[in-house]
């Protein structure tokens, strides 16, 4: 397989189709190399549009929502950004090429070490991965300019949007299977929130979410 052409195909058949236009994050797909932070045992589908299995029942995002979350989350190189589900390490790679440092936390301890190997191995300094559970956000560190969620949420905890500067932004993809949506939130003030529906989609749930009852009285 002719890797550089199979990423091209990628990124023209699969990413820029999807409203990723940004030619910033279509140049770093090119420079942070996917099939680095892909499982030995699925190194074949690196460049294919599919969900990764992961360890704990995680799953690597399609390459085209890792894509559209890059490009979404538009992190500028002063921020310091918290990213929930470090997973192998590639978005937390990608985020980091364009902030000033990613917190990234893993439930998972083999994930964990997984993704400290792949960004040591490709050159990534600015990310520290914490071993924790990151669904109520993560307090250390707090607040961040920039908070992104790799797995689904039920709804988003309050506590999430307290962990948020002024004008900083959380990204998740909130609802249950089938039916989720990608949510761009802006804390504007003090109590103050905007938020935007990006796009549709369907992802694994987030480890540990947090669960609302379904109960009524």
């Amino acid at each position: 397989m002719n890797i550089e052409q199979a990423r091209f195909n990628m990124i023209e058949q699969q990413i820029r189709p999807w409203d990723v236009l940004d030619t910033d994050v279509l140049d770093l797909l090119m420079v942070v190399k996917r099939e680095n932070f892909v499982p030995e045992a699925y190194k074949n589908l690196a460049f294919v549009d599919t969900e990764i299995p992961l360890a704990g029942g995680a799953a690597m995002l399609t390459p085209k929502l890792e894509a559209r979350i890059v490009q979404d989350a538009a992190v500028k190189k002063h921020e310091n950004v918290l990213l929930v589900g470090a997973g192998t390490g590639y978005v937390a790679a990608l985020l980091a090429h364009r902030a000033r440092h990613v917190t990234a936390i893993e439930i998972d301890p083999a994930l964990k070490a997984q993704a400290e190997k792949n960004l040591a191995a490709n050159g990534v300094s600015n990310v520290t991965v914490e071993l924790g559970n990151g669904a109520q956000g993560w307090t250390n560190g707090a607040p961040f300019d920039v908070i992104v969620f790799t797995g689904a949420l039920p709804v988003l905890p309050e506590a999430v949007l307290q962990q948020v500067k002024v004008g900083g932004r959380v990204l998740a993809i909130i609802g249950e299977s089938p039916v989720m949506s990608a949510h761009l939130i802006t804390r504007t003030g003090d109590n103050g929130y905007d938020t935007k529906k990006l796009f549709e989609t369907d992802v694994k749930p987030l480890a540990a979410a947090v669960t609302p009852s379904h109960f009524t009285f």
